[in-house]
């Protein structure tokens, strides 16, 4: 989609952070914006900064994990900008603490609008944009906890490992409609994620394993991985570089680099060191096709 001005686009959790980077660049290239979020007085303050600019979004309140919610979500931004051809599945919670000490409850609320919640998006936009034809991206957000990880962070890393998977069948499923499918995967980002978490996590799923990210008495905004983190805006102009360069992965932090190579050298070295009989070779040809890679 080199082309983007004049496009339709739906950007949940768009009300703060990477959502309104995205949302906000993607309007500053002409793109008629749709954010949804499921706190109304955030989406308020969102329009509010984009007017400050000269731009424009219509505003839905919608929690991702409900799935009743989303035709009537979807309905109403096809009739106020139409068809969405850009979808944006951004919303998403955190988790901090010890896999082993995480209730059922941190694992229903995370999987419900991490991994839930995209599913929704998907079920509910692509088929219309199937049926629309012609260009059509999404970019379901991950994290770089989509691609490697490490001590107290198992909730959060599970639904984003979900999220590369998705994205990666979804990209090869809609590659034949002309559809492309991107992962985003960011590092630390100057957002509020770890605050909006607690604002919207419901009351029935409060019981929690989590520990707090900062001591008490620290504010997270001083911190130094969030002091050198990028803004959502930065993260949004990649988002928009990768749509147009049609990117399977969209990777905002470079310094991830070793840690990457480290994981794919530990893939390769667990590998066998035995000869395939080549009838197998030749009986998994479709599970071995690397076309989604190259």
């Amino acid at each position: 989609m080199r082309e983007v001005a004049g496009k339709v686009a739906f950007v949940t959790g768009g009300a703060s952070g990477i959502g309104l980077g995205i949302a906000r660049t993607l309007a500053r290239a002409s793109v008629k914006v749709a954010i949804a979020d499921v706190r109304p007085e955030a989406l308020r303050a969102a329009a509010a900064s984009l007017a400050k600019e000269g731009l424009s979004a219509v505003t839905v309140e919608l929690d991702v994990s409900n799935r009743g919610a989303w035709p009537a979500a979807a309905d109403r931004v096809e009739r106020e900008l139409g068809t969405v051809q850009i979808l944006c599945s951004n919303a998403g919670v955190n988790f901090i603490g010890a896999t082993q000490e995480a209730t059922y409850e941190d694992w229903d609320f995370a999987l419900q609008v991490n991994v839930g919640g995209a599913i929704s998006a998907v079920k509910t936009f692509v088929p219309r944009m199937i049926a629309k034809g012609g260009d059509g991206h999404v970019v379901i957000t991950s994290s770089v906890s989509g691609l490697f990880t490490g001590p107290g962070a198992g909730v959060y890393v599970t639904t984003k490992f979900a999220l590369v998977g998705l994205a990666e069948a979804l990209r090869a499923d809609l590659k034949p409609k002309g559809i492309g499918v991107s992962v985003l995967c960011p590092g630390p980002v100057k957002s509020e994620l770890f605050e909006s978490t607690l604002t919207v996590r419901p009351r029935a799923l409060a019981a929690t394993g989590s520990v707090p990210i900062v001591p008490p008495g620290v504010a997270r905004e001083h911190t130094p991985i969030f002091t050198t983190a990028p803004s959502g805006d930065e993260i949004g102009q990649h988002v928009l570089n990768g749509i147009r360069r049609d990117e399977l992965y969209i990777l905002t932090h470079p310094e991830i680099r070793p840690v990457l190579e480290a994981r794919a050298g530990a893939l390769l070295a667990a590998l066998p060191d035995e000869p395939v009989d080549p009838r197998r070779i030749e009986a998994s040809q479709p599970l071995l096709d690397t076309s989604l890679y190259r």
